[in-house]
């Protein structure tokens, strides 16, 4: 069996409600470190943290953070609207997995990013990164969905996800965007592409520009 053999190895399809665990798991953490200010710090990613003080787990429990309410509804409206319905086009293993793989990886890219420009102690946290991945999944999974911004702006899917990169790269070169992490919402559609390629045989491109 080859290496793509294993890595494509399919699960049984399952339909169940892991975006709405995620969207729970999100909110009990956000309480907990609302009640519990050291409780954020020991989860959000904090790149001297990782690399000297060995808290490994940060690359991992940044995107169940968050910096205040309205930072954790916009990423949770996103991650249900748009969550759901990959979910029930890719099971909710597959969903899970892709989801932590691709916020996890996003974390570690950020990272090595961070720490090379020398922003060791600046911390990390939200889910932007995993929910991005998952806004590209949807235009691909649905590449002739279109979606109402604010309700009322028509934008088909793959234009949607091709505008969010522009203005992520413009403001990560300008430095737009305050205290946003660009890079991470950059490596979240990253990996969400390399997820598409490497693990499930889809080419995101093709569906994106073909819309079939």
């Amino acid at each position: 069996m080859t290496f793509l053999q294993r890595i494509r190895r399919p699960f049984r399809y399952v339909d169940g409600h892991a975006t709405l665990v995620l969207l729970g798991v999100n909110v009990l953490v956000f309480a907990l470190t609302s009640l519990r200010e050291e409780a954020g710090i020991y989860l959000a990613l904090i790149p001297g943290a990782v690399l000297e003080a060995g808290w490994v787990w940060q690359p991992f429990t940044y995107m169940f953070v968050h910096a205040g309410a309205s930072h954790l509804f916009f990423n949770m409206l996103g991650l249900f609207f748009f969550g759901t319905a990959v979910e029930r086009a890719l099971g909710s293993r597959e969903f899970t997995l892709f989801y932590l793989l691709t916020g996890t990886l996003a974390g570690l890219f950020s990272l090595a990013a961070f720490a090379l420009g020398g922003a060791m102690y600046t911390p990390l946290v939200g889910a932007s990164g995993a929910v991005y991945a998952v806004l590209l999944a949807f235009a691909v999974i649905n590449p002739r969905a279109i979606i109402h911004i604010w309700g009322i702006l028509p934008v088909p899917a793959p234009i949607l996800v091709a505008g969010y990169t522009v203005i992520e790269l413009w403001s990560e070169i300008f430095g737009r965007g305050g205290n946003v992490a660009h890079l991470t919402h950059l490596a979240g559609f990253g990996f969400a592409i390399l997820y598409f390629f490497l693990r499930l045989g889809v080419n995101p491109f093709r569906r994106l520009v073909s819309g079939r």
